[in-house]
């Protein structure tokens, strides 16, 4: 019997290779003989790269770069087992958790580290990246990104322009004669997850700027600036990216990518089921059982669990899901492959202590849904 383990991470809880090490300890309590294959997933927030290394191999590369106001910060991306491919998480160099909540502002807040990331890979001599875009603490159109690999913006004064989602009303001018020429022989991908465009009610500074400290006049001045930066890169491009699917994403940063840097934007789970080869290990695969810390109605929306669900169903292979919490609508998530769904939870208990004690409860889950399976098979 071959069983795939490929969670989430249990946000707050565990990393999703602690997750899967966990079911995995569970399920061999009753069936010692399985084969086991771990694959921890994440979809291109916080975790990402790990979750690459832990399934495919690689290493962490770990250097100084400008965190999101601008101060040095330790950041690190994934090198992945043949050293030419690199896993980056926006969230490392330009991150919200980087940011104290009372200094959470996108008018000053830059993407410039997650291009100094980009640039140490480039230096590496990958040929592909893999850009996570998930809980970025910009709103600057991906500006930050393109001036530390060599773009430059002036004002209609010809004045460089500095960063920060500030100087995007100011933007007259792009100068990309700099930028780093390795890009063009660089395949990219950017796990982007949701489908807003770059500006509108939809759009970066609508919907993602308060979440991450914009007040409604910030929002105004930066819907006004997302709309300038499009008409200067559409005078560049010769192409609209207003309304390109996925370009509000990360305030931005996924238009700057597809413009400039020939970046596709895909479902991070999709990125994250090609690299791991996933369809490949599912064609004789008895179970599958994935997992993350919060499933509801709104996990069928491109969730990690069901990109995994999707698969096995083509193969008609069941998939159970593990969870901290099931909220509302959940049972709809029978419709998008998930065969059975159990909350981890053994009994009430304060947040602190279910975050505590995730790694366990998985763990004693994970046992007792092998222990069902097992008598079923006796029956």
């Amino acid at each position: 019997m071959k069983i795939i383990i490929a969670p989430d991470s249990f946000k707050e809880s565990m990393c999703a290779e602690v997750a899967a090490k966990a079911v995995m300890k569970g399920f061999k309590m009753v069936f010692p003989d399985a084969q086991y294959v771990c694959l921890p997933i994440a979809d291109g927030g916080e975790g990402t790269v790990d979750a690459f290394i832990a399934a495919v191999g690689g290493e962490r590369v770990t250097i100084k770069v400008k965190g999101p106001l601008g101060e040095p910060t330790m950041a690190y991306y994934g090198l992945l087992a043949a050293r030419k491919t690199a896993v980056i998480e926006m969230a490392q160099a330009s991150g919200l958790m980087l940011v104290a909540p009372e200094q959470r502002n996108p008018m000053l807040t830059s993407s410039y580290g997650t291009g100094q990331l980009i640039q140490d890979a480039l230096d590496k001599g990958v040929s592909q990246i893999i850009l996570g875009i998930g809980g970025s603490a910009t709103v600057d159109g991906g500006v930050g990104m393109l001036q530390a690999l060599g773009a430059v913006f002036y004002d209609d004064k010809q004045n460089v322009l500095g960063t920060g989602g500030k100087v995007l009303n100011q933007i007259a001018k792009i100068d990309i004669s700099g930028l780093d020429s390795r890009l063009l022989d660089c395949s990219m991908s950017v796990a982007c997850d949701v489908d807003n465009p770059l500006v509108g009610t939809r759009g970066a500074a609508a919907v993602f700027g308060p979440q991450k400290g914009a007040t409604p006049e910030m929002v105004v001045e930066l819907e006004k600036g997302l709309n300038r930066l499009a008409d200067v890169i559409e005078q560049v491009k010769g192409q609209n990216y207003r309304h390109l699917a996925g370009g509000g994403a990360a305030g931005g940063i996924s238009v700057a990518a597809a413009a400039f840097m020939n970046a596709q934007l895909k479902p991070g789970i999709d990125i994250v089921i090609e690299a791991v080869k996933l369809e490949q290990e599912i064609v004789d695969t008895s179970l599958v059982i994935v997992g993350e810390g919060s499933m509801d109605g709104q996990t069928a929306g491109g969730k990690a669990p069901i990109g995994i669900a999707k698969v096995a169903a083509k193969h008609h292979v069941p998939v159970i899901a593990l969870s901290g919490v099931l909220g509302d609508g959940v049972e709809g998530l029978h419709q998008e492959g998930i065969d059975a769904f159990f909350s981890i939870l053994p009994r009430l208990s304060k947040l602190d202590e279910a975050l505590t004690q995730g790694e366990i409860n998985l763990q004693q889950t994970a046992y007792n849904v092998a222990t069902v399976l097992k008598i079923g098979q006796q029956l």
